[in-house]
């Protein structure tokens, strides 16, 4: 098992939900661009380290028919599985590490705000880029919510890498087009408040120079 594995499985075993600093009962921000591109509801859908967010339950009852939810730790997948109850048949689970994916399928709407501001080197970072180009449909969107630059430097015991808007488009610009940029000051369970950027792009059929 990857030290990284082994990290988030104990975190998982140890921490309720409402432990953990990233947790919301309900995901407006990431909802709200998803009624901005007007997914239908037969949209193929992948939240990455999403295993324990509460996206997967707000998409069911939006009524979306092709969720995967992609998430390095088993006991957080767990979780939600337990959570969701029956419901948990409608959604495909992938345990794994989002550098180690391999996408079988290209996706309608990729949504990370959990996985990508862990990633530290620029090794990881530009894997992660080539998953994300092989992960979505010309035309898909993608939508990225990481620390900004006013946010934490660490979260759950190790290091993250903070963006910001414009940070964050250079990275996707040869393969996306940025759409919307925003910042987001997110309220934790312990009342304490932590600032996210978050950053939407669409895939483009033809590289921009």
């Amino acid at each position: 098992m990857n030290s990284n594995k082994t990290h988030w499985e104990k975190i998982y075993e140890t921490k309720a939900e409402a432990d953990f600093s990233w947790f919301q009962p309900y995901p407006q921000t990431s909802v709200d661009f998803i009624n901005l591109f007007k997914l239908p509801q037969t949209a193929s859908i992948i939240d990455i380290g999403g295993g324990d967010s509460h996206l997967v339950d707000a998409l069911l009852e939006l009524g979306y028919l092709d969720i995967t939810v992609l998430d390095i730790s088993a006991k957080s997948i767990e979780r939600t599985k337990a959570r969701l109850g029956e419901k948990v048949s409608a959604i495909t689970w992938i345990e794994k590490d989002i550098i180690d994916f391999e996408p079988d399928r290209k996706y309608d709407f990729w949504h990370d705000r959990a996985a990508f501001h862990f990633l530290t080197t620029e090794i990881q970072i530009i894997k992660y880029l080539a998953i994300v180009k092989q992960g979505i449909k010309p035309g898909g969107h993608l939508v990225l919510g990481t620390f900004s630059d006013k946010g934490p430097t660490k979260c759950s015991g190790l290091e993250i890498r903070q963006y910001t808007e414009a940070s964050m488009s250079v990275l996707f610009a040869k393969d996306f087009r940025r759409i919307k940029c925003m910042e987001e000051t997110h309220t934790t369970p312990f009342n304490t408040r932590q600032n996210f950027v978050f950053c939407s792009f669409q895939r483009t059929t033809i590289p921009i120079l």
